[in-house]
């Protein structure tokens, strides 16, 4: 018997990867380092800092201080900030708010375990954020995906038992950490190729029959 479901944010409720995409090019293309989707795509689920070493492996012939890292990841989330504002409830992800309307009705809390550290500001945007019992992201945790902290601390605050968690997932870094918290895990997008995943989900509303 399910409580409660922990939803990843990027990708499961809304699609910011295009602002990441476009910021994280944006200082790739300054330090004269190849960036494409491919790259991009690696950097989902993960933290800003480990985004960032993703990046500068593509840069063999430079070396970078801790200090230099830590303002490049400052430039980009300025960036990506400004993109954000962007953002309103229309880009919602088709479903999503039928899923959690569906989940309020039968009395399943809903959370959010996400390793941005603009999540809230994201959910603000759009106008989800009080529809969240519980929202953990990069600000309170510190390993990111396939670690599972963020499930954890999520499941910790609803004072859930793991086992009687849900997690929602599009990356699979995502969907490994969920494993990794003891939770079933629902997968999205892309995640849905992950052989760890308990459940693959077409669309995202198809998570009210796992309830």
């Amino acid at each position: 018997m399910m409580r409660a479901v922990i939803f990843d944010l990027d990708g499961v409720l809304v699609s910011t990867d295009h602002f990441h995409y476009m910021a994280w090019k944006q200082i790739a293309d300054r330090l004269g380092i190849p960036f494409d989707e491919d790259t991009n795509n690696r950097l989902r689920g993960v933290s800003r800092m480990e985004s960032l070493d993703i990046i500068l492996s593509g840069a063999s012939d430079q070396q970078f201080t801790d200090e230099q890292k830590q303002s490049l990841a400052e430039e980009k989330n300025a960036i990506y900030r400004k993109l954000l504002e962007e953002l309103s409830p229309a880009d919602i992800l088709p479903g999503v708010t039928e899923t959690l309307e569906g989940l309020q009705t039968k009395g399943v809390a809903a959370a959010i375990g996400s390793s941005s550290k603009n999540a809230r500001f994201i959910l603000e945007q759009v106008g989800l954020l009080d529809r969240f019992t519980i929202v953990v992201d990069g600000n309170q945790i510190s390993r990111s995906k396939p670690d599972p902290e963020v499930f954890l601390l999520a499941a910790s605050l609803l004072e859930c038992d793991a086992l009687a968690c849900l997690v929602v997932e599009d990356a699979v870094a995502g969907v490994q950490a969920g494993v990794h918290a003891g939770m079933q895990v629902a997968a999205v997008g892309d995640a849905i190729n992950s052989k760890d995943a308990t459940f693959k989900l077409q669309r995202i509303d198809q998570l009210l029959k796992l309830i």
